[in-house]
């Protein structure tokens, strides 16, 4: 099967983020489904999606995995009723984790940022590398692609640090409740606009920065050394 064409995000948000909100905020009271059954039934859409997503593109997609992960801890604090504290802590937890990873690797000899800005299947890096060495500037775009890395471990904390506020204050009453439903839902309508939103931003700054090191250090920009670009 080749590889389908990427999702539409609109149909993404609608499956992972909307539906599920409405389902735990309006179906989780004792005369309709239930807290239980309103809670396994919206987890099902994100986590169906996740499925669906490593079946048709047949690889495995780290953030796409997290995600599961996410879904199936989030539904087994609220199925086993834990204490909310749990809930908060895994919310900060997956990002947290993937932040220490990317700060990780700018002590290694691959940063991740430049790992995946020099793969070769994204970038002409031997004509990237000839133009650095050009002008010189090898060094200065090393040194500014480990300082991409740092922002983009930075962008991954604030994920971390705002969803354990968010967590703490919006979902209060005990696991396994209407109640516990309703405020899930409600925090994940609100992570959207107050996480989501300004990561993509923060991670966009990244990449600007990063398109701007490469033309005032090569003349170029990025785009001209995309393998895109060469067809």
């Amino acid at each position: 099967m080749t590889e389908r064409a990427k999702a539409n995000p609109l149909i993404e948000l609608l499956i992972t983020l909307i539906v599920p909100s409405l389902i735990l905020m309006k179906l989780s009271a004792p005369e309709n489904l239930g807290s239980a059954a309103a809670l396994v039934l919206a987890l099902s859409f994100p986590l169906s999606w996740g499925l669906f997503e490593f079946w048709t593109r047949r690889k495995l997609n780290v953030f796409a995995a997290l995600g599961v992960v996410s879904t199936l801890l989030t539904g087994g604090i609220g199925l086993l009723a834990l204490d909310t504290q749990w809930l908060a802590v895994k919310e900060a937890a997956i990002p947290g984790l993937i932040g220490l990873a990317v700060l990780g690797s700018t002590y290694t000899r691959y940063p991740l940022v430049q790992t995946l800005l020099l793969n070769p299947a994204i970038i002409d890096a031997a004509l990237l590398q000839s133009k650095l060495e050009d002008h010189g500037a090898t060094k200065v775009f090393e040194t500014r692609l480990l300082r991409a890395t740092w922002m983009l471990s930075g962008t991954f904390f604030f994920s971390s640090v705002m969803n354990y506020v968010l967590a703490t204050t919006i979902v209060v009453s005990p696991a396994g409740t209407a109640a516990f439903n309703e405020e899930l839902g409600r925090l994940t309508l609100v992570s959207y606009p107050f996480i989501a939103l300004p990561s993509m931003a923060m991670m966009g700054l990244v990449m600007y920065y990063l398109s701007r090191s490469t033309r005032e250090l090569t003349g170029l920009g990025i785009t001209e050394f995309l393998g895109l670009a060469k067809e």
